[in-house]
């Protein structure tokens, strides 16, 4: 190992001297959902310490389930994320060097009263998917109007796909082009047990998400009826995730009488070691930002049939990891359904090698950490 020299110990002490960072976060703390989220939350604040930098984290709760009992949380309870934090900034006069966002909206008032308690460096991440139709006119009006008035407050937007970004953009104005790029999400690939074979005919299917329409599981069940009898004697559909749609998707399986086709395996804690069961995942989900279940899924070398929506075409090639059809078409899913289950269109690739290459948790974690360490971000 060459040494390290003076010049550079100096340099990064510079960089990391004094900094304490605030990240907000409108994200419920559940210890029966720990998702790809919580991964990073607990690495991030792992590199932060290991560099000298406080962290202070703010969410809807408080929980000391997983490694979140390391951390520095202070739970809103009863108020907005938000407000509990300006509350916090007012009572407690603490300077923040930098306060980064996760799941909190963009371009509103609240930015602009952070500057009124802080001098600190607003990072806004969006991780936020659109409307399969976009907007309405006058949604568009008011996100234009908001990016006039509240988008110079925020002095760095990242996406975590190009797509996110390029809807930035198109939200709030083409001023915001110099001050937005993409960190892309990535996963804890040691965790994930990798699959060694995979079923050429007849291949078993999961479903990873939670339960609501967006999500298109309907689309699914509906390609599913369209099916010769014969694959739907024998093609078994495993939905894991929980949600307020289920009991309509219940329903929705009865009229096509398809529901031996599927089993509801409720929510998993430990996904990671579910996907090496499966030949292949489906998502038929008609709003997307960049799926983490995308990553972990083809981690584990298990290619994904999902929808031509949000950054999901950034990971997924059709034909070489998975297959693309576009969203709320069910004659073309029903096809590709077919055409896999009988063997007529297969994936021969490691799926997981695009995932180790480009979207991995450290990657993640080290591009967020530069922002930190950048005085111009």
């Amino acid at each position: 190992m060459e040494p390290v020299s003076e010049l550079s110990v100096l340099y990064h002490n510079l960089m990391t001297e004094s900094k304490k960072i605030a990240v907000l976060c409108n994200y419920q703390l559940l210890p029966d959902r720990v998702g790809g989220m919580d991964y990073f939350f607990w690495q991030f604040d792992k590199q932060c310490a290991a560099n000298g930098i406080q962290v202070d984290w703010f969410f809807p709760n408080q929980s000391d389930h997983g490694e979140y009992n390391t951390l520095t949380v202070f739970g809103s309870e009863d108020k907005a994320v938000e407000n509990y934090f300006l509350s916090f900034c007012k009572t407690n006069k603490t300077e923040y060097t930098h306060i980064i966002t996760h799941f909190i909206e963009l371009c509103t008032p609240f930015f602009y009263k952070i500057k009124q308690y802080s001098t600190g460096k607003i990072i806004a991440i969006d991780h936020n998917p659109r409307p399969i139709y976009h907007y309405s006119l006058k949604k568009r009006i008011e996100k234009r109007i908001k990016g006039i008035l509240f988008s110079r407050y925020i002095d760095l937007f990242v996406g975590v796909s190009n797509y996110t970004v390029n809807e930035i953009i198109n939200d709030f104005g083409p001023h915001l082009v110099k001050k937005s790029k993409t960190i892309y999400n990535g996963v804890i690939l040691e965790d994930i047990q990798v699959r060694n074979h995979r079923n050429i005919v007849k291949p078993n299917f999961l479903v990873a998400s939670h339960l609501r329409e967006s999500k298109g599981i309907q689309d699914l069940i509906t390609a599913v009826a369209l099916l010769p009898s014969s694959i739907q004697k024998t093609i078994k559909i495993d939905l894991y995730g929980d949600g307020p749609y289920k009991s309509v998707l219940v329903e929705k399986m009865k009229q096509h009488d398809v529901e031996h086709c599927f089993a509801f395996m409720g929510s998993s804690p430990n996904l990671k070691a579910v996907f090496l069961n499966y030949d292949y995942m489906l998502q038929p989900t008609h709003m997307e930002c960049f799926s983490l279940s995308i990553l972990e899924s083809l981690a584990a070398n298990v290619p994904v049939i999902t929808t031509n929506v949000g950054g999901n075409e950034e990971v997924l090639v059709d034909g070489e990891n998975g297959y693309i059809f576009k969203a709320k078409d069910i004659h073309e899913l029903k096809e590709i359904l077919e055409k896999v289950y009988l063997g007529h269109a297969t994936i021969q690739s490691n799926t997981r090698v695009i995932v180790e290459n480009g979207f991995s948790l450290q990657k993640m974690v080290e591009q967020h950490f530069a922002l930190v360490l950048d005085n111009k971000s």
